[in-house]
């Protein structure tokens, strides 16, 4: 046990590390020592800086490559894995598989990390001489950022070690139950101690009690539609019900101050800006205008990872991974900037998707129609092209009287000079939105009204509440933000594997060749195999010593060894 009990002990170390956000900035601590820190509101407010900092961290570098985020979007029916022949890392989470034993061990470590600094914060910021009301603020936001990790954690390996407290010693992994109540117990916490406020534009970034509202609903659905249960057991023996989660999301919707951006939902994503909208085809000359213009706070985003502005390093690598794979260049594709080429779009929500639903477009560039100068057979040896990749978030370019730039637009809105083009790439990347909150809503009241306020923004008519049109509207409204994966697992293991069986023989280029995706019902046996669920990393697994034991459906045979 002394290996794991190291590890611990470095991981409970970490969390002086300072932040690379705007709104998170600190001074480095590493100086500190528990004697002396934390004493202070300063102190505290850079603790609370560092349990933030892991959420950055999650898409920056190549934690990406194994990161939840990433796993929920190409291992969802709406995506492949994509990339180059060397991404066997992107296309074995497509296929429920893995490239390596430990290709996600950077990700556990990483959030075990977060997990031991909200530990931190929890048992120390009662040292910290300031207002109570702040201090009661920053222990929500602790509570807040724990569950959220673990959500990830327990979302993605099912049987995790349940850490709560900074104590460094081998815990054995906890029932789901456990750490689902665990979970839970915290975002009650959170939503308790948080004030009836809604974060200060100044203060974006933060979450409030009304994030921590909406995240309560997102947990609670996922536990009980993927379990079979009715509620949630608490550590403390008292149970959180449908009922109560229906009271805290009425909360959400009606007392927040969060709403939709009603204006166009296209004005949502970042090829609007203003740097950017009127030299693009698909949106010159329809007056509109990306609401986070200027460092304009977005007021549909209730939680979204953030990055500094200023620093020109700290990007988000999931863009990176996600741009558009493309060898003719950047005029030929504008405005989407070049990346990797993960996650190409799948046909299968392309056919499914209305062409009357401005949604559609405003979501997935059909290569062949918009950037036709963007030839298959020139993509950079892209595999598993499907001709469709998403918009949402990706590396969006600029012009300068009509010449088109290599620089995204981040670099002229925030005004720096990063050290290479990908560390320009700091817009936020949005985790939680208020048409998510209002889905929620319907669902949990098996109620239309939430759902048909979405569909208006997109000018649909209003439909009747079915499981069957909440399930629809979920997949299209919030197509390619993270969430599709845990919502086909919760609607049942029927549902998800309908679903990804689809992908099977798709028509797709493989370094330019017409082929097809993965024959027979690859897809599907790893789900039956797996249940949706990754491996534990070996090396925690060693670490353990035995400790530990492997989820099902994760012996040699899921090594992927490429395309």
């Amino acid at each position: 046990m002394k290996k794991i009990v190291k590890y611990f002990i470095v991981a409970a170390l970490m969390f002086s590390l300072a932040s690379c956000d705007d709104f998170l900035d600190t001074e480095n601590l590493m100086e500190k020592n528990t004697g002396s820190f934390p004493v202070s509101e300063i102190d505290a407010e850079q603790m609370i800086a560092g349990v933030y900092n892991n959420l950055q961290a999650g898409v920056s570098d190549f934690a990406v490559k194994g990161s939840f985020f990433m796993v929920s979007e190409l291992a969802s029916d709406d995506r492949l894995g994509g990339g180059g022949s060397n991404d066997r890392e992107l296309q074995a989470m497509d296929l429920i598989m893995q490239s390596s034993v430990d290709q996600y061990s950077y990700f556990w470590s990483l959030r075990y990390t977060g997990i031991n600094r909200a530990n931190t914060a929890i048992e120390n910021i009662d040292k910290c001489g300031m207002p109570e009301a702040k201090k009661q603020k920053m222990l929500g936001e602790a509570y807040f950022l724990r569950a959220f990790y673990y959500y990830e954690l327990a979302s993605m390996f099912e049987n995790v070690p349940l850490h709560l407290t900074t104590k460094p010693e081998p815990l054995p992994q906890a029932p789901p139950d456990e750490t689902w109540g665990q979970i839970i117990a915290d975002l009650k916490t959170a939503i308790e101690l948080m004030p009836d406020q809604k974060t200060p534009d100044a203060e974006a970034g933060h979450v409030d009690k009304y994030v921590a509202e909406a995240m309560m609903a997102r947990a609670f659905l996922f536990y009980t539609g993927f379990y079979g249960k009715t509620e949630v057991a608490l550590p403390d023996g008292s149970t959180v019900t449908k009922q109560m989660v229906i009271g805290w999301i009425d909360d959400c919707v009606t007392n927040s101050g969060y709403s939709l951006v009603t204006s166009d939902y296209r004005n949502l994503w970042p090829y609007t800006n203003k740097y950017t909208v009127e030299s693009y085809n698909y949106t010159k000359g329809q007056g509109l205008k990306w609401v986070e213009d200027d460092n304009a706070v977005n007021p549909e985003t209730m939680l979204a990872i953030k990055f500094n502005k200023n620093a020109g390093y700290a990007c988000n690598r999931y863009f990176v991974f996600c741009g558009l794979r493309n060898t003719q260049g950047n005029a030929a594709a504008f405005p989407f900037g070049n990346g990797w080429g993960a996650g190409p779009v799948a046909t299968n929500l392309w056919n499914d998707w209305d062409d009357t639903d401005i949604r559609k477009r405003a979501s997935i560039c059909d290569i062949a129609a918009e950037i036709p100068g963007v030839d298959a057979a020139n993509r950079d040896g892209w595999i598993q092209d499907t001709r469709y990749f998403y918009k949402k978030g990706s590396i969006v370019g600029t012009t300068d009287g009509g010449v088109t730039l290599s620089d995204p637009f981040d670099q002229l809105m925030y005004g720096f000079i990063p050290t290479q083009w990908d560390y320009a790439l700091v817009h936020d990347q949005i985790l939680i939105r208020f048409a998510d909150v209002l889905l929620m809503q319907s669902e949990l009241k098996e109620d239309p009204e939430g759902m048909n306020r979405v569909r208006a923004r997109a000018g649909l008519s209003n439909i009747p509440y079915s499981l069957e049109n909440i399930q629809r509207e979920r997949r299209f409204e919030l197509a390619f933000e993270g969430v599709r994966w845990n919502d086909m697992r919760r609607w049942g293991a029927t549902y998800a594997k309908a679903a990804l069986g689809r992908q099977d023989k798709l028509p797709v280029y493989n370094k330019g060749v017409a082929d097809v995706n993965r024959e027979g019902t690859a897809y599907q046996q790893r789900y039956d195999a797996t249940r949706g669920f990754f491996a534990i990393p070996n090396d925690q697994i060693i670490l353990s010593d035995g400790l530990y034991k492997q989820n099902a459906g994760w012996d040699n045979s899921a090594l992927y060894a490429g395309w």
